[in-house]
């Protein structure tokens, strides 16, 4: 019967495991000098050896003829507890058997010595299934076990541990292996098999596996079973990843903004069967690989690939700011999580790239730390960019009301205020006064008015509106009250009223408001004017862009092309 790669090639001595020297080295030196514990706890991510190391240290300890800690895998003990004809070592599935019963069994059992070897040694996987109860049970006998015991607890999640029982073992900690690691001996492996695999498929395997050797192997095996000759190709085909040429196509969708094509290179994948979970779990690594070249100096020797890869790499980097690469890993990630939860994961992916090619459309921190980082970068380097002209937003002409209070022949004004009916009759201003330079009042008003800001229309802004609402607060308080963030403007004879209050035109018309304002102005500039309201845009429906002022003001210095 054929045996896959993974159980034909795990490691039978220290030696042979790949990556864990910290671990193996500690273990031999206690085999070695006599100093073995009574409970050890393995602990590491999937496909690391936690159970290897288990099985090496149960055959260790009751070799008949160890040699500097390691088993001979010769003796009886040895080959009969490789083909499961002593019982002295028994694996428990924790996962399966957690309950209070199975632990109370266990302790019955151990009080047994063992029938061939020295010690009787307990191999439980994935500890941290077992129940409150199972724990509690455990723990006398995990403390003070009988001397011919041995308990070795393996888990993937030793933060789910009690820490009585954490306190209890020796702990060691299994690394991730390193993909270089990992390659070589997926190198080995492949020769002993007659396999030829190519250095890039190794290291691609390597990163597939994720720091697990018995996922790489699989991998490994899987490639075989189609062809002898393993390439990069074949490697993402069989894993069913995009190639690496698809993720730089899409990145550079990203950075030039062109979101249909993003789209069609999915649609692609997508039809060639790529999963799209792990298409977005491709695009974190992806955009992991662009954040260590913006951001450590060495990174040559974080980034396992190849020297054209690390260029291509390199170059693809240059076309981002740090922060678009931060914004595009959280929008990847959250991506993620969405698919994972349930979602259709193309449509998410979809919607990732298309809120990536057009950064308006994301509202996250993030994007807007991304535009406002490209802003700043063509400003300092006074790149000419095509630049998407703003449209014109037509300005609204203002309603004139037909009724004129005062009777003139002249010819009306330009239709830009409604004007405020006059009284019938009205108290006469005193007379001006003459300053000290002999000017009159109404002169000096008038070249202060002409100092103001000429808009449209022949407008002119108001300049001594302080002092006109202090003398109108001197006169009526609610009328000052009211005109409070009003601003004012001199067109011709008219004086017209610039306020965000729609009622403030029947407020002026009722209690002779208008006269206490005409009063007021006359104090102030000695100059009889008609009064007038300014007629204010309609409010704009559209949701305006948050930066599309910055930008615009910054077109004046550059052209910029910021969709």
């Amino acid at each position: 019967m054929y045996q896959v790669l993974y159980r034909k090639y795990r490691p039978k001595v220290f030696s042979d495991v790949y990556g864990q020297d910290h671990v193996t080295s500690t273990l031999e030196n206690e085999i070695k000098n006599g100093r073995i514990a009574h409970a050890y706890l393995f602990t590491g991510s999937r496909g690391t050896g936690k159970t290897t190391c288990a099985k090496i240290l149960a055959k260790a300890v009751n070799c008949e003829n160890s040699q500097n800690g390691e088993p001979c895998n010769e003796c009886e003990v040895c080959r009969g507890l490789d083909n499961g004809t002593i019982y002295d070592v028994v694996e428990i599935d924790a996962a399966s058997n957690n309950g209070v019963d199975d632990i109370r069994t266990l302790r019955e059992e151990a009080n047994y010595t063992p029938t061939r070897g020295k010690y009787r040694v307990y191999i439980i996987d994935e500890v941290h299934m077992l129940s409150t109860g199972a724990f509690n049970a455990l723990l006398k006998t995990l403390e003070e076990p009988p001397e011919h015991v041995i308990f070795i607890l393996a888990t993937t999640e030793v933060h789910k541990l009690p820490a009585t029982i954490l306190s209890r073992c020796q702990r060691f900690d299994f690394k991730r292996i390193q993909p270089e690691t990992m390659a070589v001996r997926l190198e080995e492996v492949s020769q002993k098999e007659g396999i030829t695999l190519d250095k890039d498929a190794a290291i691609l395997i390597a990163r597939i596996a994720d720091g697990a050797l018995r996922d790489g192997l699989s991998i490994l095996d899987q490639c075989a079973s189609r062809s002898k000759t393993v390439n990069s190709a074949l490697v993402s085909e069989v894993a069913g990843l995009a190639g690496r040429e698809a993720l730089f196509e899409l990145s550079k969708s990203i950075s030039s903004r062109e979101s249909s094509s993003a789209i069609s290179i999915i649609s692609n994948l997508y039809q060639n069967s790529y999963d799209m979970e792990r298409l977005c779990v491709e695009m974190i690594n992806h955009f992991r690989n662009f954040l260590i070249v913006k951001t450590v100096r060495l990174s040559r020797e974080l980034i396992i690939c190849t020297d054209d890869e690390y260029k291509s790499i390199q170059q693809g980097a240059a076309e981002f700011t740090l922060e678009g690469v931060i914004n595009a890993l959280d929008l990847f990630q959250n991506t993620l999580v969405t698919i994972k939860s349930g979602a259709n994961a193309r449509i998410e992916m979809e919607m990732a790239f298309v809120k990536l090619c057009d950064p308006k459309l994301n509202e996250d921190i993030s994007s807007v730390l991304d535009r406002v980082s490209v802003l700043e970068r063509a400003i300092k380097n006074g790149a000419e960019i095509k630049t998407a002209p703003a449209a014109e937003e037509p300005t609204p002409e203002p309603v004139v009301s037909e009724k004129v209070v005062e009777a003139e022949k002249e010819p009306a004004p330009a239709p830009v205020a409604e004007p405020i009916p006059e009284p019938e009759s009205e108290p006469v201003p005193p007379a001006p006064v003459e300053d000290s330079q002999g000017d009159e009042p109404a002169q000096k008003a008038s070249e202060t008015v002409d100092e103001g800001k000429k808009e449209e229309n022949g407008q002119v802004e108001f300049t001594q509106w302080g002092e006109f609402i202090d003398e109108l607060k001197k006169q009526d308080i609610t009328l000052f009250g009211i005109l409070m963030g009003a601003k004012g403007y001199i067109m011709d004879d008219m004086f017209l009223i610039d306020s965000p209050n729609p009622t403030i035109r029947d407020f002026i018309q009722k209690n002779n408001s208008a006269r206490t304002i005409r009063l007021a102005l006359y104090n102030v500039t000695g100059q009889k004017y008609r009064l007038g309201i300014k007629n204010r845009p309609a409010a704009e429906t559209k949701k305006k862009d948050p930066l599309d002022d910055l930008i615009n003001k910054a077109s004046t210095k550059i052209n910029i092309d910021f969709k």
